[in-house]
Parts: C-alpha cells; structure tokens; sequence
C-alpha cells in the first residue's frame, strides 16, 4: 500500500469513526476529546451536533493544528491524570482510536469516568480475524484499522475486545453498549472479537 492510499483509507475510516461516535451524543452536549490530535473530530461534532468543549493534546503541532481549526485545545499529557478537570465536568469524556498508544490505560479509563458522566472509547480489535490469520503467517498484522508496519507503529498496546472487557470488568465499569465493525464498515452481530476490526464502547460507573 503506497502512503497516498494508506492516508486515503484513514480519512474514510476516521469519517466512519466520527459518524459513530456522533450518533451517541445529544445536541449541545459538554464533551472532552483526549488525544484529539488535529481537532477535526470535534470540529466534526461542533458541526453535527452542536456540542461544546475541549480537545487535549500533548504534541505541538497538532495543538497549532487544533487553533487553526477553531478547536479549543488544551496542551497536556494524559497519561499523568486529568488534573485541573473538576468531578462530573463534563457530559462526555471520548478517547478516539488512540487508548493503543497510551501507557496508563487503567488511570485513562478511570480518569474519564471521574470528569464525566459516560466515556466513549473505540479502538482496533488486535483478535480480528485477519489479524490472525497475520500472526498465524508470522508477521505483524496490517490492515484497515492498524495501518502501520510494526516497526512505526505508535500503538504501544495490542488489546482485543474480550481483553478490554474483562479489564472494563476488573475495574469496575459499566458496559452500555457496543458496537463492533468488519473492515467493510459493516456492523457485527457474531463473534464480534473474531468478526470485529474496530469497536465502540459506551461506557459509565457501575452504581
């Protein structure tokens, strides 16, 4: 795959992620989109849905990218908490096809649910089946929604849908929904940790 095609193939797979993640949110909801890189999802959001809030990033350029697209971005690493971001701040707290380029998962996970009411989280399913069928070839899987070659990768870790749902369950996060996708776009009723290349999650605090 040439990187033209690499890039085009992620602009229409970000679209698909956008549009997802929309279909849950309420009109003028109060959102905080972690690791939101350029801030083209919460453009997307603003202009969908008429939410308010805020991105967070910790490279540069991509905070000067956020100003530039109108974003209000603040620029820290969350890797190290939420600090500065009150109890129940916010409506929605998102974390974008990028909790596999993050170190403290748990501390993510629960930080979101501490600033907001609901957490929605989508990621690539490392157990899709033709991410096995990779592995079971000796190489590192590339495909639709884990784009890179092993050797610049940013992801740091390689997770599957029953993995996140059992550490969901561990610490004590409420499930609400999922919905898994096939490369294809389309929706996955069976098996969804063999059938599903990306996932979505709704999540809460267990009462």
């Amino acid at each position: 795959m040439t990187e033209h095609e690499r890039r085009v193939k992620a602009e229409q797979r970000e679209r698909f992620d956008f549009a997802v993640i929309a279909s849950w949110l309420q009109p003028g909801e109060h959102v905080l989109d972690l690791g939101c890189g350029d801030g083209r999802l919460l453009r997307y959001l603003d202009e969908t849905r008429d939410v308010t809030g805020y991105g967070v990033e910790i490279d540069p350029e991509s905070v000067l990218a956020c100003i530039r697209n109108g974003v209000d971005v603040i620029q820290m690493n969350i890797e190290s908490g939420l600090l500065g971001f009150e109890d129940h701040s916010f409506d929605r707290a998102i974390i974008s096809q990028a909790l596999q380029t993050m170190h403290t998962t748990e501390r993510i996970l629960t930080e979101m649910l501490r600033v907001a009411a609901e957490a929605v989280v989508s990621f690539p399913n490392f157990a899709y089946r033709s991410n096995r069928a990779a592995i079971a070839a000796g190489h590192m899987p590339v495909s639709e929604d884990l784009p890179y070659d092993w050797f610049d990768t940013p992801n740091v870790r390689f997770f599957t849908i029953v993995d996140f749902e059992d550490l969901c369950g561990r610490l004590g996060i409420e499930i609400r929904e999922r919905l898994a996708f096939d490369e294809a776009g389309r929706e996955v009723a069976d098996d969804s940790n063999l059938n599903g290349s990306l996932a979505f999650y709704r999540l809460g605090r267990r009462s």
